[in-house]
């Protein structure tokens, strides 16, 4: 198969992923059929192998000296470093081998290699984020000035465009660390344990033909060798599985596979499938037509398409439109909220529990951490459709406006704080960083480009930047009709005239008629009056520390006599008054 794209004019490749399943596999020798969960299992010995080696290389190089080498792009001998990680590493003498004997490929160490030398390449942003936070640490931390705010963001690599949300979130977490510690920490290193390895098997860049192929065609799919046994001890042990994988139909008919990266979720086998296929090149200037969207909590996204014409003036095409989402956000939160009262059960139980194993609590606590498992994942996975369906609406507006360009406000700095405990949640709860990857990734595909712009005034002055001009004239040309009566702007009367719906019976029915205004000064006629047993007792005083008695809710009429509602009152019990004798008035029956 042909790895070169043929490209036509205005047209550049573009390089996406695609999720697959595995869901059974041959091997090449014998012929047997492995079910999916055997191929999952021998998936997964492969991926402990690798995740072992790499995990062997973060812990004796995550130090910072060996992250600026690896990251300075020279070796000793001045030497620029190949840009594949694995490559880079041999280079600067960093191997990794299995233990306990273990025999395993060359390319299974290229595979640990490659993921341990990514890891390492980017934990250097965050050393130099964390070193100039630590050169620029501000009198308060908590609030820094705006001169503060100008050094940390000149000792910050690129610092300029970098959301002050990221700079807060590394201060926070040195500031933890120096109340913990009772000093500021020397570098990344001592501020964050060793970056992690994943239990999976990165084939991109790690292999070649001889490790792993992949084809278009039924007859000739993918192969990859895999272990029989999870220690194997020789090259008996290994052999070539056949994997048939149903490529999406996302994945156009044209484009160029690459080797994928194989991951275990569960007693599956999934496969992040990378492909480079030919997209229409976007333009940096001589827009037109523009989609502009902006952020909202209720209303996710409110889009409106524009026009730009030669002589500077803006029409506005159509009235614009809106992504409403809280059927999916009230899921959400739903969810949110179930989350935090399972995490608040497992921390008493753990509380409990300490350090017993044999605790009697221990089983439901494991339940609990399953369940919160459970629930974390449902999170992410409405969360990630949330964000698919946002974007590909704002994509689908741009392309039906025929738009060459999207503005989207770049929100990524905006912290919710100071609007009360409810709305904060629901502001940080939002996934707006994964609807604006979304948006730029099927942008790409129609050739749209997308520019984010600061949030600053953008409400404020957009009234005065873009002259909306009506594109038709709506007026109507027969007024026979007569001139229409003059209504009054006063609100409606205290007492209405037509009575209202009926409706249901109980505490959920619809309110009675007549309105109740607000703010009123003098109690009704029925709270001067004497309420006998009607009447609803004062509520007693709480008393505030440091000052005078208070309650946190006093009805204004009940102190009164008028009942808890100024325009309502009890019936009055039976004892009250005596009940009348039915019998009294009857005469002879002559």
């Amino acid at each position: 198969m042909s790895r070169k794209l043929p490209l036509g004019e205005g047209e550049t490749v573009r390089t996406a992923c695609a999720r697959g399943l595995l869901r059974a596999g041959v091997v090449e020798k014998t012929g047997e059929v492995l079910s999916a969960a055997v191929l999952a299992q021998r998936v997964g010995w492969a991926a402990d192998l690798v995740c072992g080696m790499a995990a062997g290389l973060l812990a004796g190089h995550g130090n910072a000296a060996d992250v600026d080498v690896l990251a300075s792009g020279e070796d000793a001998g001045g030497r620029k470093l190949p840009s594949q990680a694995w490559m880079a590493l041999r280079r600067l003498g960093w191997t990794a081998a299995p233990a306990g004997g273990v025999k395993v490929n060359d390319r299974i160490v290229r595979m640990a290699q490659e993921q341990a030398g990514r890891a390492l390449r980017s934990a250097h942003w965050r050393a130099g984020l964390t070193s100039a936070v630590l050169q620029t640490w501000p009198c308060d931390p908590g609030r820094r000035t705006p001169t503060e705010w100008d050094q940390v963001r000149e000792a910050v690599p690129g610092g300029r465009y970098l959301p002050s949300s990221v700079i807060r979130s590394r201060t926070r977490q040195i500031t933890t660390f120096a109340t913990k510690h009772g000093r500021l920490p020397t570098d990344v290193s001592e501020l964050e344990a060793p970056p992690g390895a994943a239990r999976m098997l990165l084939l991109l860049s790690a292999c070649d033909g001889q490790q792993a192929t992949i084809e278009r065609s039924e007859d000739d799919p993918q192969r990859a060798p895999l272990p029989t046994r999870p220690d194997p001890r020789s090259y008996r042990d290994w052999t070539w599985v056949a994997c048939p994988l149903t490529l999406p139909p996302t994945v156009p008919p044209g484009a160029v596979l690459h080797l994928p990266t194989l991951r275990i979720t569960g007693n599956k086998v999934r496969a992040d499938l990378a492909y480079t296929h030919a997209v229409p090149r976007t333009s940096r200037t001589g827009h037109t037509v523009a989609l502009g969207v902006d952020w909202g909590l209720n209303t996710l996204l409110s889009a409106g398409a524009a026009r730009l014409h030669d002589d500077g003036w803006i029409t506005a095409l159509g009235h614009g439109a809106q992504f409403r989402a809280a059927g999916v956000l009230a899921r959400q939160h739903r969810l949110r909220r179930l989350s935090e009262h399972l995490h608040t059960k497992a921390d008493q139980y753990q509380r409990l529990i300490d350090a017993d194993e044999q605790h009697e609590l221990s089983g439901k606590h494991d339940v609990l951490r399953d369940e919160i498992r459970f629930v974390s994942d449902r999170r992410a996975n409405l969360n990630d459709a949330l964000a698919r369906a946002a974007a590909r609406w704002t994509v689908d507006q741009a392309i039906t406006a025929h738009a060459t360009v999207i503005y989207l406000e770049d929100l990524r700095s905006m912290e919710a704080k100071g609007m009360g405990r409810t709305t904060n949640t629901r502001m940080s709860q939002t996934v707006r960083g994964q609807i604006a990857d979304r948006i730029r990734h099927l942008a790409a595909e129609a050739g749209i480009a997308v520019v984010t712009v600061p949030p600053r005034n953008t409400s404020k002055h957009c009234p005065n930047q873009a002259v909306i001009t009506p594109t038709a004239d709506t007026r109507r040309a027969d007024q026979s009709k007569g001139p229409t009566r003059r209504r009054s702007t006063r609100p409606a009367p205290r007492r209405r005239r037509a009575p209202s719906p009926t409706g249901p019976q109980g505490t959920a029915g619809q309110r009675p008629e007549g309105h109740a205004p607000t703010g009123r000064r003098t109690l009704p006629r029925a709270a001067h009056r004497h309420q006998s047993v009607t009447t609803i007792s004062t509520p007693s005083p709480r008393l505030r520390p440091g000052g005078p008695p208070s309650s946190r809710h006093r009805p204004r009429g009940t102190a009164r006599g008028a009942g808890f509602h100024l325009h309502a009152h009890a019936t009055p019990p039976r004892w009250a008054e005596p009940t009348p004798d039915a019998t009294s008035d009857m005469g002879s029956p002559n």
